[in-house]
């Protein structure tokens, strides 16, 4: 479905075929586009005139009739200017939305990918469009889709701007501020500009205001020229950007008054540009025009033919002022938000048109249109065809973590006793919390625990260890398939909860502990304690000054599981991906700092035998900031290689952990090692008692471990399917 306009002034919502990507290109299912409301208005006015009206607005379309006449004869010429007045043209130049398929010669996007996307020859208002990749940015995260849909108009202010080439501290004047003229006011202010806001329109003060306008003056309200003299102490404005659009020239004269001696006019707007020669010469003005979205736009071989302009010689290419418009969103200082005035259905998408040329439509300056799952051309529902196996709701947003607690714990009761828990937990617990309850299933385990770490009491089920009141935590360390259900019974006691990794053993139990923690007052820490090895906390410190993405292999000999291991058991365990190899994954979160966006993972050996899943697997995660990380674990090789190896490769660093017991690291032509001892638990277990008595924060934000879960169950999906998953 897309809007298409008849030079009557009919507007239309009309089913079309659904668009290939062209060469190099894309195929996108929009989510928002936004009406150019200064520009799409004017066409839609100038589609009601009448043929003379038409003539006097567009001079130079009379003059290509008449050339056809001479050459043609009067009568084809006359058929051709039928033609056109039949033929529909479409509306929108600035949209954003999902990429659903790609041209075979395309290595920058993936179906799945968001994108904002422009110009007038094909983004179109309309439920699918195919663009070439050059008129495509990627939208980084912290933007939402309707923000990016303004990328390519917020791109022709930002283009005004680097025209202007305003200095720190200058005072500029913005003439018109309609949806151009009010971006170019945002830019320029976050830019370290002043700006004085002139329009005709009182209803455009408030918009000006709210985009960093440090003056707003309405011309017949108020003086421009004594306002500019006392603005500017005298001197006159160092610029003027003339974001009007109109037949008179009324704006470029006060342009030239307004400005200093040698000062510059940028003209972004279609407005008339006659200069009085005397006032021009005598202050020396700089005169320049702002194209459009930037270098490269017009330039087919450009935009059509992917031939990208070097950046030594050409900066800031359309596309690449796309990418700044989007990291301004990113940031805040872009807050299209403020001059958004209506969301609309794309459905109702010709009643917002019809808006827009009422008396009132000086209030409107941000309109953005919204495209649901309406139907689809044959009436069957829209298709989105993700690249991953499946399309995951988004996760739910919990409760911010209590930065300390306002009252420490009363005491620690601990369920699962093991070898595990008294020999890499306990130990650096004890004396720093009070012991409570210790639950094992053996008897003797349980009393043999209470007598050698200081419990009051020891038991062998957990009934009763919950009804406890007082604020209280628990450290969960029992088999894998007891975790979720422990761990949703402490938070109904609104318990301080830790469990030894994994979390849970299903997506279903992942998503009801969110649920479970945002009602409850308790909190919930995993045992990934390779967050905190002091190798690879040190190998995260060094990353953090190498700029840009970087790329991780992990490489982990576990070696062949004994069948007889609880291991083997996949209802206890949930296999060794889940039991172990969340581990790894986890670590990537935690080296990157990033979201995992995507990953393909395979058996490493055919799951069978005694072993009815994946004892070995190899894995690839793209994250969202660009880094990569390969995981191999493998039950295959050698006891004389070390069990974990870590290799890592960033901008001028190389580094290396093996075993988290050295970490050696590679920079400015040396080679550095150093050593370490354990993998973390320590450290672990003396970051959560710290948080128990309130003496710092949440060691591990809940939000970091349920992208470590959601991609381990990804991992498993993409194995099961054979396909990328999404996590």
């Amino acid at each position: 479905m897309q809007i298409a306009q008849y030079q009557d002034g009919r507007l239309e919502l009309q089913d079309v075929p659904r668009p290939s990507p062209p060469p190099g290109g894309l195929l996108v299912r929009l989510t928002h586009s936004v009406i150019s409301v200064g520009t799409e208005r004017m066409k839609v006015e100038q589609a009601r005139m009448n043929l003379l009206q038409k003539a006097r607005a567009r001079p130079d379309q009379v003059r290509k009739v008449l050339d056809s006449a001479r050459t043609l004869g009067w009568r084809s010429a006359l058929e051709k200017v039928k033609n056109r007045l039949e033929m529909p043209s479409p509306l929108g130049y600035s949209a954003a939305g999902v990429v659903q398929a790609v041209d075979s010669n395309n290595t920058r996007f993936r179906a799945g990918d968001r994108v904002a996307i422009g110009g007038a020859e094909c983004a179109f208002h309309a439920q699918y469009v195919a663009v070439p990749d050059m008129l495509a940015a990627r939208v980084p995260e912290g933007v939402e889709d309707w923000q990016a849909a303004y990328t390519t108009i917020a791109s022709i202010a930002l283009q005004a701007v680097r025209q202007l080439d305003a200095r720190l501290g200058e005072r500029v004047l913005v003439i018109g501020q309609g949806l151009v003229g009010l971006l170019t006011t945002a830019i320029l202010r976050a830019s370290g500009v002043r700006v004085m806001a002139v329009d005709v329109a009182a209803a455009r003060a408030p918009f000006a205001q709210a985009m960093g306008a440090e003056l707003v003056v309405i011309l017949g309200k108020h003086d421009l020229a004594q306002h500019v003299r006392a603005w500017t102490d005298g001197h006159g404005a160092d610029a003027v950007v003339l974001a009007t659009a109109t037949t008179s020239n009324a704006p470029t004269e006060q342009a030239i008054d307004a400005l200093r001696d040698r000062g510059r006019i940028v003209v972004v707007g279609k407005t008339k540009v006659d200069l009085d020669w005397n006032r021009a010469y005598e202050k020396e003005i700089d005169v320049r025009y702002s194209r459009s979205y930037g270098p490269g736009r017009y330039d087919p071989s450009y935009e059509w033919g992917s031939a990208d302009y070097p950046i030594g010689y050409v900066r800031w290419t359309e596309q690449r002022n796309f990418d700044a418009c989007l990291q301004l969103m990113r940031t805040g200082a872009l807050d299209v938000g403020a001059l958004t005035t209506r969301r609309v259905p794309f459905t109702h998408a010709i009643d917002a048109y019809q808006g827009l040329l009422g008396a009132d439509s000086a209030s409107e300056v941000g309109v953005v249109l919204e495209y649901g799952l309406e139907a689809a051309p044959g009436g069957g529902p829209i298709e989105v065809q993700e690249r991953a196996a499946t399309t995951r709701s988004p996760a739910r947003a919990l409760p911010p973590p209590p930065a300390r607690l306002e009252q420490q714990v009363s005491r620690l009761d601990v369920i699962g006793a093991g070898n595990f828990a008294r020999t890499m937990l306990l130990p650096h617990l004890k004396g720093k919390v009070p012991f409570g309850t210790v639950v094992n299933n053996t008897a003797l385990s349980a009393q043999h625990v209470r007598t050698k770490f200081g419990f009051t009491t020891a038991a062998t089920d957990t009934a009763g260890v919950f009804d406890e009141c007082g604020a209280a935590a628990v450290l969960v360390a029992t088999r894998h398939h007891l975790h979720a259900g422990l761990v949703l019974a402490g938070l109904a006691a609104h318990r301080h909860v830790f469990v030894e990794k994994p979390l849970c053993l299903t997506p279903e139990e992942l998503e009801e502990i969110d649920t479970a923690l945002g009602r409850s007052r308790g909190t919930v820490q995993v045992g990934f304690n390779r967050r905190f090895a002091p190798a690879g906390t040190k190998l995260k410190q060094l990353l953090k000054d190498a700029p840009g993405p970087k790329t991780a292999s992990f490489r982990v000999m576990a070696g062949a599981l004994d069948p007889a291991h609880w291991y083997a058991n996949l209802a206890e365990s949930g296999g060794r991906v889940l039991g172990e190899a969340c581990h790894f994954l986890d670590f990537f979160c935690f080296l990157f700092d990033a979201r995992p966006v995507r990953v393909f993972a395979q058996s490493a050996v055919p799951a069978g035998g005694r072993h009815a899943f994946p004892d070995g697997i190899a894995a690839q995660v793209e994250f969202d900031d660009g880094s990569c990380g390969q995981l191999v674990y493998s039950a295959e090789g050698d006891a004389s290689w070390p069990k974990e190896v870590c290799t890592v490769f960033a901008a001028g660093l190389c580094a290396e952990i093996e075993n988290f017991q050295r970490l050696t690291v590679h920079r400015g032509r040396r080679r550095a090692t150093e050593r370490f001892e354990g993998k973390g638990h320590g450290e672990q277990m003396a970051a959560w008692a710290a948080f128990l008595n309130g003496e710092r924060a949440q060691p591990v934000p809940f939000e970091e471990v349920r992208r470590s879960m959601r991609l381990t169950f990804a991992v498993l999906e993409s194995i099961r399917t054979g396909r990328v998953a999404t996590p």
